[in-house]
């Protein structure tokens, strides 16, 4: 391979590529952005990494969920809060039910750059960049608000800092503490199905930890604290290449803009753009594969991403549709054996299920999520191995923007609470549900 640099991708052939009017306005943004504060440290970095290779080994679980794009409206406290709270509520679910550790990871501080599927919109004759998420353009149907605005990459950069801090806050303050779980109570949620079974759940963990401190006086530390990492689609290609550097007694490079960046269906070509900026970079990586994905090549992804085989350096999240998981993922799964690695495999439920009703609100059925969630399960077990994790868009606020869950929402319930700018998200309690469905299915032998 010829010689990487944070910028090496610029030589190659750049998908979902944004085309900035005033290329001097874009470098001097970028020159400012290689001057700021990492997000992240490596040390962070590299801890997540251990932690993924102990999921790949069935030794924990991942969980790893939030905004399908991220809105600069919301960086609030109630929204961020309310994001990780339902992470907190979901996790401490999968660590009752399985008795494993749950690795967090959020799609949060970064998550503001989507990939589209056409360049352009079109609305009554008119025609328009598309909407590219709040880090590239705004949603409005101007010519003014469409143009793509490199001063948007700064905005991202200050609202993931601001969203960090506040999480890293959170979490260092009381905010995760084992001791006390209802503080992350929703309010809105009480009368939810399953809010009962959840606090049951909470009740048995502190009388756990009750009966632990009383026998050995000891008042647990590490049980009043969590790690947390991020993560986000490193779609905008020159905003995670500007925050890409070498760090003290560390070899290699680091993308210190967030902990875990994927790359996305879209972007995985291997002579591409995307592939060769994540093959440089020390961080563990992500890789969405859906049936379009072949042997062939994944094979090669992985041969370009991993050469060395480094544990808990790749992570497989497979969103192949309901009713499609054993049609397409066999063959992968046998493909990465082969190859000798132990990667971990994710369950991807949302972006294969997606679907437009005929009122042209783009939906998502919980049955289906759930089915292929189910699916993967038992297709897992079946060739040998096991699915380490999940991977869902959700949000902790009332919205009504899927379909189905123990409150049976129906179409006509989608425009009463319809938020999301992009996809669809599960609300609190769907999410709930599903983190009780799936540690069911993590209790079962293997």
């Amino acid at each position: 391979m010829t010689a990487w640099t944070p910028e090496s991708w610029q030589a190659k052939t750049v998908a979902q590529s944004v085309r900035y009017p005033d290329p001097a306005a874009l470098a001097r943004v970028l020159t400012e952005m290689r001057q700021l504060p990492p997000l992240v440290t490596s040390w962070e970095v590299e801890g997540l990494r251990t932690q993924l290779a102990a999921a790949a080994r069935g030794e924990a679980f991942v969980l790893q969920g939030g905004d399908c794009a991220e809105s600069f409206d919301d960086c609030r406290s109630e929204s961020i809060s309310a994001k990780l709270k339902i992470l907190m509520q979901m996790s401490l679910v999968l660590v009752h039910g399985t008795r494993r550790p749950v690795v967090r990871i959020g799609r949060i501080a970064g998550q503001y750059a989507k990939p589209r599927s056409a360049d352009l919109e079109t609305k009554d004759g008119v025609s328009l960049p598309s909407y590219r998420g709040d880090s590239v353009n705004r949603e409005p149907f101007t010519e003014e608000d469409r143009t793509p605005d490199p001063t948007l990459l700064l905005r991202g950069y200050e609202r993931a800092a601001l969203t960090l801090n506040f999480v890293r806050a959170l979490a260092d303050g009381g905010f995760a503490d084992l001791h006390h779980p209802e503080y992350w109570d929703i309010s809105f949620a009480h009368g939810a199905r399953h809010v009962d079974e959840y606090h049951r759940i909470v009740d048995q963990i502190r009388e756990g930890i009750s009966f632990v401190t009383a026998v050995t006086g000891i008042d647990a530390t590490p049980l009043k604290r969590v790690d947390f990492y991020t993560s986000h689609e490193a779609l905008a290609l020159p905003y995670d290449a500007a925050q890409t550097r070498t760090v003290p007694r560390r070899p290699g490079w680091y993308n210190l803009s967030t902990h875990m960046p994927w790359i996305g269906m879209r972007t995985a070509a291997v002579d591409g753009g995307h592939v060769e900026y994540h093959r440089g970079i020390e961080n563990p990586l992500g890789v969405k594969i859906g049936p379009a994905m072949t042997r062939e090549w994944l094979t090669e992804l992985l041969a370009v991403l991993d050469p060395a085989h480094k544990p808990g350096r790749i992570t497989l999240i497979h969103r192949m549709g309901a009713g499609k998981v054993e049609t397409y993922l066999p063959a992968l799964v046998e493909a990465v054996r082969a190859t000798g690695r132990t990667v971990l495999w994710m369950c991807d439920p949302m972006h294969g299920n997606t679907e437009t009703t005929p009122q042209g609100v783009k939906t998502r059925r919980f049955d289906k999520i759930l089915s292929e969630i189910e699916d993967s399960f038992r297709l897992h077990r079946q060739l040998g191995g096991h699915l380490g994790g999940v991977h869902f868009e959700m949000t902790g606020e009332d919205v009504t923007e899927c379909i189905g869950g123990a409150r049976g929402l129906a179409e006509i319930d989608l425009e009463r609470a319809y938020k999301s700018r992009v996809d669809p998200r599960l609300n609190y309690e769907q999410a709930l549900e599903l983190a009780l469905l799936v540690a069911r299915h993590l209790r079962r032998p293997a």
